[in-house]
């Protein structure tokens, strides 16, 4: 697949048929659909009139199927990507050409998809995301699956040094001993050309936790979709029964088959669900039919989300979602809520198993000694963070709400919460709503029903601020708003004390320190995205 000098790659010449299957499907279906009827309704395939018209018929469906195989020959032709000088290029175009370029040190993650046309020819698709790139920076689509994967292995272990590289220069800049050298630069950190076929596969892996499919099956019933579908099917069945109205029941089968694809989606996109821990990142599977397999390098997880709707709660079962640079919003692609979910649904012994991975100190290293519960302040670490997820703190620990050397808030577990003098703005959540802050990161627990933990690294906010309006300010209590990348979770501390949000204000804002920046002329270096010519 050389595709001439300087490194320059083509494809797999399957990929443009993966790409466009659904053409030529709809090509047959347009020449086939009059015989398919004939033949359904019993008659001959060919009628009398076909004899005729035959010659024409084939000439202009050979000439149109002629035209499609060309395109896709001209397309996997003009197509051609490149790894080489620190950049991902593809380039691709018969007419009007189009680059694509991502710098491999600002790839925050690569994914490798594989449709399920693309599974049974052995191809996969490669996904490189950027930071603020708002999609994909790079498709590179398609190449073989074990050729995928060494260049994914290849282009991540430079990620693992290069984050190293920034760790230490980060800790030097604190008066910490550096670990590594801190000098940087494009081609001291990423791969020169692509791997070999001689070159090592992915590292091996430590699994940290796979998601059965009857527990999927059962939080997917158990969701507040489920509940709302259940409730609208007996209400029509109801007034169909009591009334002489028949026409509610006709409501039923699109609301069947809606159903059906409401759970479908999630069920297909969350099968088989695996997470492991290796020196590339954190690295997560999942799929029935299209497969996706995701490694997120250490420490690109700006922001995450822990939540238990409330029936989830007799089951103990609870999801995680990520902010992660380049994924964006869930909303800006279908599959994005899928991509932006580190845990489809899991037991308390999941979530802290991913929590030892996620958090900076303790990140995706395999035998790493640090911990979550290690990391936090105070004796009572695991207490902390049971409070966080329960909102239940150990009855030693629990004082009392009218307290009055406590006018302001009450140490909740380790977290501080809404003053009692602010009740009034949430009468069921004003005890559960509080932050905790620990070592590595700060937790920010939310909602008396349906209960969020937010988690933020020290050192992975962009900005924060302080917001009070007019009512919050009658009752002395601020929200604490942190700005992270774009994504499905947006922590705010909501309803803290005036005094008590001041104060973690300062104290977040020390955690703020500019990151070093490469070595070089920023003028030199190529923007990310797409170029036209």
């Amino acid at each position: 697949m050389n595709g001439g000098t300087d490194n320059w790659q083509r494809v797999h010449p399957a990929s443009p048929f993966v790409r466009g299957w659904l053409a030529l499907a709809a090509l047959f279906f347009f020449f086939g659909r009059d015989a398919a009827e004939r033949l359904l309704r019993g008659g001959p395939v060919f009628d009398e009139r076909f004899a005729g018209r035959a010659p024409w018929l084939l000439l202009g469906g050979g000439t149109m199927l002629l035209l499609v195989v060309a395109g896709f020959v001209l397309s996997w032709y003009f197509t051609r990507y490149q790894v080489a000088g620190g950049f991902v290029r593809v380039t691709t175009g018969v007419l009007v050409k189009q680059h694509r370029q991502a710098r491999l040190d600002r790839v925050q993650a690569i994914d490798v998809v594989q449709p399920l046309l693309a599974r049974i020819f052995g191809l996969a698709e490669l996904r490189f995301e950027v930071a603020d790139a708002g999609q994909s920076a790079v498709h590179l689509a398609y190449l073989r699956v074990a050729e995928a994967r060494r260049l994914r292995a290849a282009i991540l272990d430079a990620a693992v040094l290069d984050a190293a590289v920034g760790e230490a220069a980060l800790r030097g800049a604190a008066g910490q001993a550096a670990a590594v050298p801190v000098a940087r630069g494009h081609d001291a950190q990423v791969p020169a050309a692509l791997p070999g076929p001689d070159a090592p596969a992915e590292p091996p892996e430590r699994p940290v936790l796979t998601v059965p499919p009857r527990r999927l099956a059962g939080s997917l019933l158990l969701s507040e979709q489920a509940v709302v579908l259940l409730l609208g099917a007996a209400t029509s069945v109801l007034l169909a029964a009591f009334t002489e109205n028949r026409s509610f029941s006709f409501y039923l089968v699109p609301a069947g088959i809606g159903i059906l694809a409401g759970f479908w989606a999630p069920f297909s996109k969350g099968y088989n669900f695996t997470a492991a821990a290796s020196q590339a990142g954190i690295r997560l599977q999942y799929g029935l039919l299209d497969t996706l397999a995701q490694t997120l390098p250490p420490g690109r997880i700006q922001a995450l989300r822990i939540s238990q709707p409330p029936l989830w709660r007799p089951l103990g079962w609870y999801r995680i979602q990520v902010n992660v640079a380049g994924y964006g919003t869930p909303g800006q692609d279908g599959q994005r809520s899928a991509r932006t979910t580190l845990l489809p649904v899991g037991t308390l012994q999941d979530v802290t198993a991913l929590l030892d991975l996620v958090l900076p100190d303790g990140a995706a290293r395999p035998g790493s000694d640090q911990s979550f519960a290690a990391e936090a302040e105070g004796p009572d670490a695991h207490a902390v963070l049971a409070a966080g997820l329960s909102g239940l703190a150990p009855a030693a620990r629990i004082q009392a709400r009218r307290d009055p050397a406590h006018p302001t808030g009450s140490d909740d577990g380790g977290f501080t919460t809404t003053p009692r003098r602010a009740r009034l703005l949430a009468p069921l959540g004003w005890r559960r709503n509080g932050f905790a802050v620990t070592g590595s990161a700060l937790l920010i627990r939310t909602g008396r029903w349906w209960r969020h933990l937010t988690v933020v690294p020290h050192g992975r906010t962009q900005s924060i601020a302080l917001h009070q309006g007019p009512v919050a300010r009658r009752f002395g209590v601020v929200d604490l708003v942190l700005h992270t990348t774009s994504g499905p979770v947006a922590p705010r501390v909501i309803q803290a004390g005036l005094a008590e949000g001041r104060a973690l204000l300062l104290a977040q804002a020390a955690h703020l320190s500019p990151k070093p920046q490469p070595v070089g002329n920023p003028a030199e270096d190529p923007q990310e995205g797409p170029q036209h010519g």
